[in-house]
Parts: structure tokens; sequence; C-alpha cells
């Protein structure tokens, strides 16, 4: 396996458009990288450079020592796992995952034992006679992990590979990647636009906008602690609830309430400079609380608010209500009796707040 370097790399295309711009990034022997973000933020387009389906406009990149710029695609020892599995209609799971190695002159007995040991792994041990029409949704995509795996690459690149997956079969491949990333001490980077894939399956994730690097880091600092307003707003489901508010020193004043900060949060803000300024402050649903429901202890200030939408999660509710001009939502226990249409006092726990600011948008104080 080898690690990765990506020095100032720069796509951009004839026409002008610039897919990725500046990307940075060092990826570690045996990480699991997630590049995440939405729909033409550029995570496919780096991965494809990386892959060699695509040519570096500018910048280095480095698979181990080596600087893998101009060397094609084929010899850079990188297997590629596409969403539309890409197997061969007429060949069986067999031939499908050892076709690569034939296509190197690898010895038979070679091919054999690579690819049973890739089916043991992936649990295709039995359908290994069958040709891909006859296999699920889930099957086909274990092959196609399968085929990569038996090449025994430095690196595996995966691009979207569970968005053709429904739900459940979603939810148990993510269970089996991240097995084959422990059982394989892989370097895996991996694409997709789903942040629950993201926060679940990565060591560190990639967060891309508009082809820049918004933030790196592990899920759990993502979460708490956004750099910026896009990455607190794109990272969590259902997204961090925002809205405008004036510091006055010592606390936050939005839709005629203020709000008392933690002593610590408000000195950052005094420190920086912030008092009588407008900010952006963001609370995630989770920390906004039925107020009749749940203990008063670290909450500040309730407030009355319609509801305008009621969502049933199983053990958990969302209520949906506007406050200081801005669409929120609460995630409260199944205690809550609230209906569509009934004023709740709700209140927010201070000691989670968050404070962007509004012209850079970047995170002050969290």
């Amino acid at each position: 396996m080898a690690g990765l370097s990506l020095q100032h790399i720069w796509k951009k295309y004839p026409n002008g458009y610039e897919a990725v711009k500046d990307f940075n990034l060092e990826i570690a022997d045996k990480e699991f990288i997630i590049f995440v973000g939405p729909s033409g933020c550029g995570k496919s387009t780096t991965l494809r450079m990386i892959a060699g389906l695509e040519d570096i406009s500018s910048g280095v990149m480095k698979i181990g020592d080596r600087v893998v710029n101009d060397v094609e695609s084929k010899d850079r020892d990188i297997a590629m796992v596409f969403q539309n599995y890409a197997l061969y209609p007429h060949m069986t799971v067999y031939d499908n995952m050892g076709f690569a190695l034939k296509l190197k002159k690898t010895p038979k007995d070679q091919i054999d034992k690579a690819v049973r040991e890739a089916a043991k792994i992936l649990e295709l041990e039995k359908v290994l006679d069958r040709r891909p029409a006859q296999l699920s949704g889930g099957q086909r995509q274990r092959v196609a992990m399968g085929r990569a795996i038996v090449r025994n690459p430095r690196v595996f690149l995966m691009d979207e590979p569970l968005s053709n997956l429904d739900a459940k079969l979603r939810v148990q491949m993510r269970a089996e990647i991240a097995r084959l990333h422990d059982r394989l001490g892989a370097t895996i980077i991996y694409v997709t636009h789903d942040q629950t894939e993201a926060m679940t399956l990565g060591t560190r994730i990639v967060v891309m906008k508009d082809g820049i690097i918004q933030q790196v880091d592990s899920p759990t600092i993502l979460y708490n602690q956004p750099g910026n307003l896009f990455v607190a707003g794109f990272i969590g489901s259902p997204q961090m609830n925002f809205f405008e508010a004036a510091f006055n020193g010592k606390g936050l004043e939005a839709g005629g309430i203020e709000f008392a900060l933690p002593d610590e949060k408000a000195a950052v803000l005094r420190e920086k400079g912030y008092t009588d300024k407008i900010v952006i402050a963001g609370i995630r649903p989770e920390n906004v609380h039925d107020a009749k429901v749940e203990s008063l202890q670290k909450l500040t200030a309730p407030f009355s608010a319609k509801v305008n939408v009621f969502e049933l999660l199983g053990s958990e509710v969302l209520l949906y209500f506007d406050f200081a001009d801005a669409a929120m939502s609460a995630k409260v226990g199944q205690g809550s009796r609230a209906a569509v249409g009934d004023e709740v006092s709700f209140a927010f726990d201070m000691e989670k707040i968050h404070v962007f600011d509004k012209e850079t948008e970047l995170a002050i104080v969290h």
C-alpha cells in the first residue's frame, strides 16, 4: 500500500472552467479518506486525476515517493470501483474478478488463489460460477470490489460505489466496506455526495465546494467544530439551524429575545471585536429542546414558536418552526406532545451554539 501527496493540484479545461483549484492534501498509508461535497464540487474530477483518467493542469501528484503526473493509469498501481459496477456481462463472477490478472499473464494457480481469497473476504464463494445478471445489486458491487482486491493495488479509489443501491443495501455495504478496510489495511479514497457515508466511513473527510477544499478533518471535528458556514450546513442531517443575531457583549439578541452566552464564548467574541455587530448563530436540531419536556438545567431564555411540520423518526421527533426570520428544526424525544399548529416553548442549549462571521462566513467560536 502507499500514501499520496497532492500538491497545488489544478484542473482547468480548455473553455477556462476550473473544476479543481489549488488542491493540497497529504494522505497517509492505510488511511480511509472521503471526498464529499455537492454535485459539481470537483470531488470526482480529483479522483479521476489520481486515477490517471484526467490530466492534471498543474501541480505535483505522488503515489508513495513516485511522481505520477505523466504516468499512465494502468501503470499507477491503483484500482478503481465505479458506481455502475462495470462488470463484463458474459463472464462469470470468477472470470470477472480474475480478468485483470489474466491480462497481466499471471499464472493460473496465482489467479485462482487471489480470486478465492477475495471471494472469501466478500462472501462470494457460492456465486463464483454465476454471471452478473444472476446477482443482486449488492452482490454485483462486491464483485466489483473483489476485482479490485485481487490486483492488490497500492491505492483503492471508489467513486460513489453505493449510489445505485437501495437504502437498506447501502447500510449493509457501508459496514462491509469498513470491515474490508480493516482487513486489508488498504489506502482508500472514497468519493460520495452522501454525508452519512462520509461520517460513518472516513478516518478523515475532505469537504469540497466549487473545486476548493473547505475543511479536512475527522468526522467528529467536522461535526463539532465546522470551519465555516458551508461545512456547518453540509455536515449533519437535518442540517444545522442558522439565524442572524446581534452580540451585545454578553449574549446574542434575536427575535426580540436575549440568549446569554457562556462566559468563555462571550469573551472570545469581545476579544475579536464583535460587540454590537451582527453575526450568524448556528445550532444543531438536537440542541434545540422542547422546554416543557426536557430538563431546563442547561437551557436559557425559552421562546414560543408555532410548529409548522411534525415528523416522527421512530425514537425521535422533528419539529419545524420559524424563528428570527429563519426556518428552524428541533430534534426532540418521543415524549413531545406537539402537533402541527401548536405553540411550543423551545430553548437552545447555549453551550452548543456556534457563531460565524456574517461577512467571511468563517467560524468565530464553537
